[in-house]
């Protein structure tokens, strides 16, 4: 099974951010890919991947609008950057493509 770790961010870190982590929950579950979501929003760092979780992911989903903190944690690894309003709209595409890069 594919393991994936993402963090979500928008600008506002309010609606993009969570709505992005609820599409890559879904989507992920549907394809049967393993995933946790890190919400960088208005509240702060939430669900915070322990090192452990990064470090057995097979690849990163940055679904963000700005820049992500404490992205040193990250080094390393594969990761697919795109935007939080792409993943509202198609988070299927999001989840593919990982498992592509995933191999």
């Amino acid at each position: 099974m594919v393991k994936l770790v993402a963090v979500t961010a928008c600008i506002a870190g309010i609606a993009h951010t969570y709505m992005a982590a609820e599409n890559l929950k879904k989507w992920a579950k549907k394809e049967n890919v393993e995933i946790k979501v890190e919400t960088q929003g208005a509240m702060g760092l939430e669900d915070r991947l322990k090192q452990s979780e990064i470090d057995q992911a097979d690849v990163l989903i940055f679904a963000v609008d700005t820049t992500v903190q404490e992205s040193n944690r990250f080094k390393d690894k594969k990761i697919l950057k795109v935007g939080t309003s792409e993943v509202v709209k198609d988070g299927k595409a999001a989840i593919d493509n990982t498992i592509k890069m995933a191999g």
